[in-house]
């Protein structure tokens, strides 16, 4: 039995998609005929996305967007939908991290890690679900109503890890975030839910799992691997899916087993 996921005629938000997870996923959404919205700060990246996405067939358009600055998120969500209509999917996936004890963070690097992870993932979500009721409700027009949110929380939101006590306090947050989204929104059709990836080789990371402490860690996961973006592809169609209406405050670990 084969089963095939087809998004042909729908538009996703893909936050954090100039690099990492962000533009694997607006990769793997195209492919399956979605129109993405590629919205972040670096644009030179973004526009080397799109085309990427072009050549091969998909639909892509970008916009900037600063998740720290609430007039950002306002103008580019207007903007997305402008440029490509009504969002029918978002991918919350901007993220931050520092490394160190907790007695050294300041308060500088306690707001930095928590105005992108926690306040700018809430008010992005916020604003494109304020539409999404909108429309819901027939006070907006729109031929799709209901939606997909997918917050991309992490499992050090469900374990917390030694140097970055502030980030698992931040994603531990979009955890609880999704949840009383999903109460709130779910009577609208609006289904949201967070995937918690594991340890993922991306570029912001790379480096270190060559080096003698990255190899320390590698052999302390259960298979003793890391994982690469591609392996949540199959996570993330799963909960943007037309038939995924019943999938809603679901926390999925997607860890390798770390989380165990």
């Amino acid at each position: 039995m084969s089963y095939s996921i087809d998004l042909s005629g729908r538009v996703a938000l893909v936050t954090g998609a100039s690099s990492g997870l962000g533009t694997q996923f607006a990769k793997t959404l195209a492919k399956a005929g979605c129109g993405v919205v590629l919205a972040g700060r670096r644009m030179e990246r973004l526009k080397a996305l799109r085309a990427e996405i072009e050549a091969d067939g998909g639909d892509a358009h970008v916009v900037a967007l600063d998740v720290t600055d609430h007039d950002s998120i306002k103008a580019a969500v207007a903007h997305a939908e402008t440029e490509m209509g009504t969002i029918d999917i978002l991918v919350n996936n901007s993220g931050v991290s520092t490394t160190q004890k907790l007695v050294d963070v300041s308060e500088d690097d306690y707001d930095f890690v928590f105005d992108t992870n926690t306040k700018g993932a809430f008010f992005v979500a916020q604003e494109v679900g304020k539409r999404m009721l909108a429309r819901a409700k027939g006070a907006a027009p729109g031929t799709f109503t209901g939606g997909r949110i997918v917050n991309i929380a992490s499992m050090a939101g469900l374990r917390v890890l030694s140097q970055i006590g502030v980030y698992c306090m931040s994603k531990a947050a979009v955890v609880h975030m999704t949840r009383a989204m999903a109460l709130e929104w779910g009577r609208y059709g609006i289904n949201v839910n967070a995937i918690c990836p594991g340890y993922i080789d991306t570029e912001i990371n790379h480096h270190h799992w060559q080096t003698e402490q990255g190899k320390k860690l590698i052999d302390m996961l259960p298979r003793k691997r890391i994982g690469q973006p591609q392996d949540l592809d199959s996570v993330l169609m799963m909960l943007v899916a037309n038939e995924s209406h019943f999938i809603n405050g679901a926390i999925i670990q997607a860890d390798d087993g770390f989380a165990v």
